[in-house]
């Protein structure tokens, strides 16, 4: 289990490394400078070529690279080029929103997709078909559709939660409940369906086992066999998908946070690429990477002590 642990620790930092140098070498190819971004559009060659030279952009790019290496490891993010801001506070500020409604939603998905891939597994017959048919129709929604049909029967006919915008926890939890609710309410949707798929499947493969028919024989209650010994059988896939999930949310919040006006890392994002902010883009991608590796790192070892044969292989 040690040596198992080492080389996704390994992997992890590798990953993380690759992302910075590869985004680093990116934002250095384009055509626009910091000289340039910092200035504005109304500065001349000379004043832009001035800027860049105090700025560091002329030093040989291993130079360049190391230096900004060096800073990370201290966990200074830099400063943005248009108003100034510390890029590492301002991204600290931007994760718990994001983190909260990729989290919140990727368990109340699992929550609902369970529960319903489980009862189709369970129940079979009319019952399984309506369910699975209607997490195939659920899964095929868009998401930005479902936002807006959400926003129309609880924002604006009943009037239970906000439209958009976000309020802070320690400012008012329950305002921070609310504001968070359609969005992750949104994506939901979705992601259960895709929970219910899985979950469903596994279920079915777990009560066809030959140890599940060797329990039945035992004499060992129904209720065990499914909801322990075919759960647990059926658990790791679900696991699987939960962890893959919770990154594609962490990582494409970008149009749920627009549509909902929340001041997450994806709505960060596009106003770096937009700006051409390069110091805050370089910050996003390496903030949304570390989190990411650390979800993926920690679901290979929960899949891993789940599954024994993980470890080994």
């Amino acid at each position: 289990m040690l040596g198992y642990v080492a080389r996704r620790l390994a992997m992890a930092v590798g990953t993380v490394l690759a992302a910075v140098v590869i985004s680093f070498l990116l934002v250095h190819v384009s055509d626009s400078t910091p000289g340039a971004v910092r200035l504005g559009p109304g500065a001349t060659a000379a004043q832009v070529a001035a800027e860049n030279e105090a700025l560091g952009w002329n030093r040989p790019l291993v130079v360049q690279f190391f230096d900004y290496l060096g800073d990370l490891v201290r966990g200074d993010l830099g400063t943005s080029l248009i108003d100034g801001r510390s890029i590492g506070a301002d991204l600290a500020d931007r994760v718990p929103v994001t983190a909260s409604i990729a989290l919140f939603a990727t368990i109340l998905s699992g929550v609902v997709g369970v529960l319903i891939g489980v009862t189709a597994a369970v129940r079979g017959g009319r019952v399984s078909r309506v369910l699975m048919t209607g997490s195939g129709v659920a899964l095929s929604l868009p998401a930005f559709w479902v936002g807006v049909l959400l926003v129309y029967v609880l924002a604006i006919q009943t009037g239970w939660f906000p439209a958009t915008g976000y309020v802070e926890f320690a400012q008012d939890p329950g305002g921070w409940f609310t504001s968070l609710a359609i969005p992750v309410l949104t994506l939901t949707v979705g992601g259960a369906a895709i929970i219910a798929r899985t979950a469903n499947a596994g279920m079915r493969e777990a009560l066809a086992q030959e140890h599940i028919r060797t329990l039945r024989a035992m004499g060992t209650p129904e209720w065990r066999i499914r909801y322990v010994h075919a759960l647990r059988f059926a658990s790791l896939p679900v696991v699987s998908v939960l962890g893959i999930q919770f990154i594609a949310l962490f990582g494409g919040s970008v149009i749920i946070e627009n549509l909902f006006a929340l001041p997450g890392l994806g709505q960060a994002g596009q106003f770096a690429a937009a700006s051409s902010d390069i110091p805050a883009l370089i910050g996003v991608v390496v903030v949304a990477t570390v989190v990411v590796v650390i979800t993926n790192l920690l679901l290979d070892l929960l899949v891993a002590a789940l599954d024994p044969k993980v470890r080994t292989a």
